[in-house]
Parts: structure tokens; sequence; C-alpha cells
């Protein structure tokens, strides 16, 4: 037999560039799963392991009580107030802002210049209008209302959303449009049934990020929420205080709060990543 020839030395550099690659690789991945794992794990320590020293970093006992007391106190209401929050300023925006969005990209509504002026609001730093927009909110009566956070999201999402439809309508070809017209489709017909379906990928990918941003959302809500219609970032605040922090239940309503993005990413990933990609590369 034969000795097993000795792989020449540029495989064996190639070997090794990928094996210091994948090592990188697991580092990093490491490092950004670690929050994630601690957030979990402290969720369901008990009072003693959460303050432990040294850290404990696996629990001896499952337990669920952080999660129970957050349902006897009532705090998982935010979450709730939070899904319709971001859930029904995210489907405004969609709605309002595709259409703009098309009017931009087929009519060349405003010029050149409209669709950069219209980006160009969502730099606005929260904090330059918060005062103002706490005194008009005071004055008609919106603080601490659904309608007054949902209107306030829709509007600072709106320049998200028209400027990334505007590029994924352009994608789609003009004769398409042109025939389904000569066809007999009326323009809004036309858009349900062709331009909608066509970039549905992109459709999704921009309302989730949307949805993501209305969820996060922290100041606005900081300011304009008393009681009624606290959000989960507000309510985790709360858990932090001059005396105590409360660290189990911010583990147990971090995991909570982190469930309905996680889980909608998760099952339509291939989507959203289509939607991310889609015309990122023109032939």
């Amino acid at each position: 037999m034969t000795a097993p020839r000795a792989l020449p030395w540029y495989r064996r550099r190639d070997a090794g560039a990928t094996a210091t690659r994948m090592g990188a690789a697991v580092l990093v991945a490491i490092l950004f799963l670690f929050p994630v794992y601690w957030l979990f794990v402290m969720s369901v320590k008990t009072p003693e392991e959460v303050f432990a020293s040294p850290p404990v970093w696996w629990p001896t006992d499952f337990s669920l009580e952080n999660f129970a007391v957050l349902f006897r106190d009532g705090d998982v209401v935010a979450i709730w107030n939070s899904l319709v929050i971001a859930g029904c300023s995210t489907v405004v925006a969609m709605v309002l802002g595709t259409i703009a969005a098309y009017s931009l990209a087929r009519f060349k509504t405003g010029g050149d210049n409209l669709a950069i002026w219209i980006i160009s609001q969502r730099m606005i730093p929260p904090i330059a209008i918060a005062f103002p927009v706490f005194l008009l909110y005071a004055i008609l009566g919106l603080v601490d209302t659904y309608l007054g956070l949902v209107a306030l999201y829709t509007a600072f999402n709106l320049p998200y959303v028209i400027w990334m439809m505007r590029g994924y309508v352009e994608d789609v070809p003009v004769e398409l449009e042109e025939s389904a017209l000569v066809d007999g489709l009326s323009r809004w017909q036309m858009l349900w049934k062709v331009v909608f379906p066509m970039v549905r990928t992109g459709l999704f990918a921009t309302a989730v990020f949307t949805f993501i941003f209305a969820w996060n959302e922290f100041l606005f809500a900081l300011i304009l929420t008393r009681t009624e219609v606290i959000t989960f970032p507000v309510q985790v605040s709360h858990y932090f205080g001059q005396q105590q922090i409360f660290w189990a239940k911010i583990g147990a309503m971090s995991v909570l709060g982190t469930l309905p993005v996680f889980v909608t990413v998760a099952m339509a990933q291939r989507l959203l990543v289509r939607g991310i990609s889609l015309g990122a590369v023109k032939g």
C-alpha cells in the first residue's frame, strides 16, 4: 500500500485560513449570543441565584415565579399595549407609505427632490420635538391614549416606509403595469393584483423593520404615557429603582417582550432575507 500523500502547501494554507475564520466566527457568535443567554437564564433564576456571588452560570432549579409575578401584578399589559400600538402604526404606515411610494416612483410626484426631503424628516432627533409634541398632545387630550401614540409612530415611520417602498416599486417593470391597464384593470386593481405581489417580500421586510422601530421606541412612550397605555420599554424602565433593581423582573419581561418579534422573524426569515436583498443586484 502506498502512503497517503501530504497536502500541497497551498491547500494546507487554505485549510488553516478556513479554520481561523470558523474559530473567529464562533467567538463572535458567542460574544453576541451571551447577553441573550444571560437574559433568559436570569429570568428563570431564584432571587438567591440572581444575586449570588460568584455568578450562577446555570440555575440549579428552573423557576417560573418571575413570569407568574408579571401576570399577577398586571405588568404584561404593557406587552399588549406595545402590540396594539406597534401593530396598528405599522399597518397604517405601510398602507399610506406604499401608496405614496408608488406615486413618487411612477408619477415623479414632487420631482427628484421630494423623496430626499421625506427621508430627511426621519433624521430629526426625537428629543428636539419632544416638548412641542407633548404640549400639542396635552391640548388635544391625546396624552396616554392609543390614538396619540399610533398617530405619532405612524408619522415617524412614514418616511422610512416611503423611501424603502419607492425603491422596490421602481424595480417592477413598467411594462407589466401597462399590460394590466390595457387588459382593463383600473389603477387600484393593477396595484393590488400586479404591483403588490411583485414587491411582497419588500413589503414584508419593510413592515418588520417598521414594527421593530415602533416596538423599541422609548422617548415618546415615556413622555406621552401615564398608566393606561404604558408600553413594553417603559415598563422595563420602571424596574430600575433608586434603592433596588429588580433584575429577575427585567429578565422575565425582556424575554416576554422579545418573543413577538423573534417568532415573527423566525417564521418568515426567508421572506425577510429576500426582501432585504430585493433589487440589490440588477441584471
